[in-house]
């Protein structure tokens, strides 16, 4: 790995990157190789599985898709392999027909159930994109506060690297990551800068889900850049975090994170 670039050069995803090097408020960076984020892996190569654990020691994926789309997409090359464990949490509350709550309940007429992560609002009335997507993150909280917990809890244990994915490796995946780096104290600034440095590689990332039928539908309908992840939609959704619960620290506490807890993420992020 080199500390010129966080991007992690993989074959076969297009968005995977180190969370180390990132300052925070006592001038302490994070580690390097303990804390990864990226898109889709259905499609690493051997050479790349080697990459994550050969040089990043890769221990524990963290999958925040539902379980719709992981069954859809098919198993991946890291489970089959025996050294890596992979944690399953959804962002998505599963509970309906297609494992979103909100396409198991009846539709509009002449419309279909839509698929936990295709777009929940209606073309009719879309809004601001970064309006959109707030309401999106707003819903992973009220969704699935236990599998955020439980995928920084992860990121604490000590055998290897942990990296966390969905399917782009922008929204759930910036949600979850913004938090993590929030708890380990890394500066507000970097951690939006972070957040929006997933759209430097929006392209390719895009351009590798059109080709799975699981997602191809989904962003066709939507102009590439209305994907694009934007700085204010990332401080909004924090400075909303901040004025209800005192920060996401305070949001995870709330939801049974401890003190423990919190020592053990940046005892693992900044050694």
């Amino acid at each position: 790995m080199s500390e010129r670039t966080r991007w992690i050069d993989l074959d076969g995803a297009a968005n995977a990157r180190d969370l180390g090097g990132l300052p925070t408020a006592t001038g302490r960076p994070t580690r390097w190789g303990r804390l990864l984020r990226s898109d889709n892996l259905q499609d690493l190569t051997v050479a790349d599985v080697r990459v994550l654990l050969d040089d990043y020691a890769l221990k524990n994926v963290i999958d925040l898709r539902t379980h719709t789309e992981i069954h859809l997409e098919g198993p991946g090359p890291l489970t089959r392999v025996p050294t890596v464990t992979i944690h399953q949490l959804s962002l998505f509350a599963e509970g309906g027909r297609h494992t979103d709550a909100v396409a198991g309940t009846p539709t509009r007429p002449g419309t279909t159930a839509l698929l936990p992560w295709q777009n929940r609002d209606g073309d009719d009335d879309p809004g601001p994109e970064h309006d959109r997507s707030i309401g999106h993150y707003h819903g992973y909280l009220n969704d699935r506060a236990d599998s955020i917990v439980a995928a920084l809890r992860v990121m604490t244990r000590t055998d290897g690297a942990a990296l966390v994915h969905c399917a782009a490796g922008k929204d759930r995946t910036g949600v979850v990551c913004a938090f993590a780096l929030e708890v380990a104290g890394v500066t507000r600034e970097a951690v939006i800068a972070d957040y929006t440095l997933s759209g430097e590689r929006l392209e390719p990332t895009l351009s590798r889900l059109r080709a799975s039928d699981t997602y191809a539908a989904d962003l066709d309908s939507r102009p590439v850049d209305s994907h694009r992840p934007r700085a204010a939609t990332m401080a909004t959704f924090l400075c909303h975090i901040d004025e209800r619960f005192g920060g996401p620290l305070g949001w995870l506490t709330s939801h049974g994170w401890t003190d423990e807890d919190t020592a053990a993420l940046r005892a693992r992020l900044l050694g």
